[in-house]
């Protein structure tokens, strides 16, 4: 009987081992993922942050007139953002334009609530690569008095991009500055779901109003979360 007793205490001595250290092996997993959630949550709001400094940066030396001649298109002013500025009479008043990560820049967006602040890529760049870098300008034009600017961008469903505009409601602050200098505060009136083919957000009548429409996917992907916001 003794004997019996043993075989069993040792078979459940193992049991409760190889349990523990299956335990163990989804804790270190599941505390793994979660550190690169966060990391990568972390540099991509570090890169953002830093790309919208440099615009800024190059936009006051623009106006200050301080930049001075042509710069190479492959300068690269801070290699962990890559963000350029080049001569390009066309892309603006200021026949400068700005890159981040290979893509041109219009502007910047920044969400105070959501923590949100990144470049905005031009319209002609929009494509799903570079919407995996920073939020893009589908349709209308910045800052455009009586007009009406879409501006998506990823639910990564980790607090990066538009990941937390669900988060946002009436009254909250959105600040955009295009490549002309102009920062202008618009203000959350409207949030709702809509079908992915619904595109008249977009082409709605806004009156002389400066307004800006931010589409992204809800979190089960099935429709999409679209915000109005109006100049204040």
């Amino acid at each position: 009987m003794d004997g019996m007793n043993n075989i069993f205490n040792n078979r459940y001595s193992k049991l409760l081992t190889v349990i523990l250290i299956i335990v163990i092996i989804i804790v270190i997993a599941l505390l793994g993922f979660l550190g690169y959630k966060a990391f990568n949550k972390y540099t991509i709001q570090e890169e953002g942050k830093e790309a919208v400094g440099k615009f800024e940066e190059e936009l006051n030396k623009i106006v200050d007139g301080t930049t001075q001649g042509n710069i190479d298109q492959n300068t690269v002013i801070d290699p962990n953002v890559n963000l350029n500025v080049v001569d390009n009479n066309s892309s603006s008043s200021s026949g400068h334009k700005v890159t981040y990560k290979g893509y041109e820049v219009v502007g910047t967006i920044e969400i105070p609530k959501t923590g949100v602040k990144l470049p905005i890529i031009k319209q002609d760049d929009v494509s799903p690569e570079s919407l995996k870098v920073a939020i893009c300008n589908l349709y209308g034009k910045l800052n455009e008095p009586g007009g009406n600017a879409v501006l998506v961008g990823h639910n990564y469903r980790n607090g990066t991009f538009f990941s937390d505009n669900q988060k946002l409601s009436n009254g909250d602050k959105i600040y955009i500055t295009d490549n002309s200098g102009q920062k202008i505060t618009y203000e959350v009136y409207r949030k709702y779901e809509t079908g992915s083919g619904d595109f008249d957000y977009a082409t709605r009548d806004v009156g002389n109003k400066r307004e800006i429409s931010l589409s992204t996917c809800t979190n089960d992907s099935s429709k999409r979360l679209v915000i109005w916001a109006q100049e204040v």
